[in-house]
């Protein structure tokens, strides 16, 4: 289960920006994961329930704010809608459509006392 260590990698970035910032509790954790990335909601929550425990997030509510999908066309040069990974445009129906958007997992906000 990957989730873990990328739990693990944001509660390394929690420490980094208490450590910056000087704060003593973590009340929400809000997190932007890419709904074609590899990650999966469910398995992110349980992971870091178990990651935060007897940390300065232990308690925090953790807050997943799903990217959808993304590309850029480059028969119609065209941001697109992507509903899953190496589809073609819907536009133009170029196979040749690159992922910007929807496979990225970020620390967007932390809530801090």
């Amino acid at each position: 289960m990957h989730e873990l260590s990328l739990m693990e990698g944001v509660l390394a970035l929690i420490e980094v920006e208490r450590r910056a910032q000087v704060f003593s509790r973590v009340r929400t954790v809000r997190l932007s994961v890419g709904a074609l990335g590899h990650a999966e909601p469910e398995a992110l929550r349980f992971c870091f329930d178990a990651v935060v425990s007897g940390t300065v997030a232990d308690g925090a509510t953790l807050e997943i704010d799903i990217v959808a999908g993304q590309g850029w066309c480059q028969g119609c040069e065209r941001q697109v809608p992507l509903p899953e990974r190496y589809a073609g445009c819907p536009i133009c129906g170029s196979p040749s459509v690159r992922l910007t958007h929807g496979d990225e997992l970020r620390l967007a906000e932390l809530e801090v006392n």
